[in-house]
């Protein structure tokens, strides 16, 4: 598996990166065995990268992904873990200094941990950004210089957040942001912004390049809030690899880890199966390259709803 740079932070990852929401049982209950088993089997294919929330299956992502990797036996200097603060499933959002300062005691606690590799301020669209400006990056920074987290980070849908934040702290106080939906066939709308992250020493952390499930045979979940046109022309392109005997799936895989700016391309997993398709489709990509052809007739079809988005967040003043 290759491994890139992450920013300045001199930490060198997994080009895939294994998304533990599933293992919170976030889409449908994964048994402890067939969690521990993905995990090992992540390490064992060079997945070296594990994110993570208190978020995710109301705290259970965290746990479970900490007994994985307890049972895996790996060192500790051989993974980097991220995690999260500021969104809960239970209270909502809070990034106040004193919630996200005890935030990160309860996850060292469920992880097993007494570091984080990564600690991100989790969708801060859903906040006066001024508080994470003013509050919350300052209270990050604490729990960095005690220890705690080793660098960190923000994340959130709409794109406008991430120079918003950047421009108002003091250089180099945020070390990685975590895009997502934001990098992928239908929207790629994040490279636009990769000069300016670049130019502020920032990591890029990419995730869902399934759009969270929209390049799926099996298509988005009912709560997806993507517009219909959106979800419409993600179903013709998932059935005309279909009817080729292709799978959207390993296409749109392939697509977000084609830019060598961005470090890591973070993907839901919860088996075994899962990890060995997107282990073997960046395997592929590095050595016979994407299927050019059906990229093409995938992105003319996707032409019409090219960076198509949705609204999250609050309205910002």
């Amino acid at each position: 598996m290759e491994l890139r740079e992450l920013g300045g932070t001199g930490l060198r990852v997994s080009a895939v990166g294994f998304g533990a929401s599933p293992l919170g049982n976030v889409f449908g209950d994964v048994p402890r065995d067939t969690a521990r088993a993905a995990v090992r089997r992540a390490l064992d294919l060079g997945v070296n990268f594990f994110d993570t929330s208190p978020y995710y299956g109301g705290t259970i992502s965290e746990s479970v992904l900490g007994d994985c990797l307890r049972h895996a036996a790996v060192p500790r200097d051989q993974v980097v873990v991220a995690t999260k603060c500021g969104r809960y499933k239970d209270e909502g959002f809070d990034f106040s200094a004193a919630r996200v300062t005890r935030s990160i005691d309860e996850s060292l606690a469920r992880l097993g941990l007494d570091y984080v590799d990564i600690l991100h301020a989790h969708d801060i669209e859903f906040t006066n950004l001024d508080q994470i400006v003013n509050e919350t990056i300052p209270a990050l920074q604490k729990i960095k210089e005690s220890g705690k987290a080793r660098f960190i980070g923000i994340t959130g849908l709409p794109l406008s957040i991430y120079p918003y934040v950047l421009d108002r702290v003091p250089p180099g106080s945020v070390d990685v942001i975590l895009s997502y939906c934001h990098f992928g066939i239908n929207d790629t709308s994040l490279v636009d912004l990769l000069p300016y992250l670049n130019s502020k020493g920032v990591g890029v952390i990419t995730a869902s390049p399934l759009a969270m499930g929209l390049h799926t045979d099996s298509g988005p979940p009912e709560w997806h809030p993507a517009p219909e046109q959106l979800k419409s022309a993600c179903r013709a392109a998932a059935e005309h690899c279909s009817k080729k005997g292709k799978s959207i799936t390993k296409l749109a895989m392939q697509y977000s880890l084609m830019n060598n700016e961005i470090s890591t391309v973070l993907v839901g997993m919860n088996s075994s199966k899962q990890v060995e398709e997107n282990v073997a489709a960046a395997l592929e990509l590095s050595t016979s390259g994407i299927d050019e052809k059906l990229l093409h007739e995938v992105e003319a079809i996707l032409e019409p709803v090219k960076n198509v988005t949705w609204p999250s967040g609050i309205e910002q003043s």
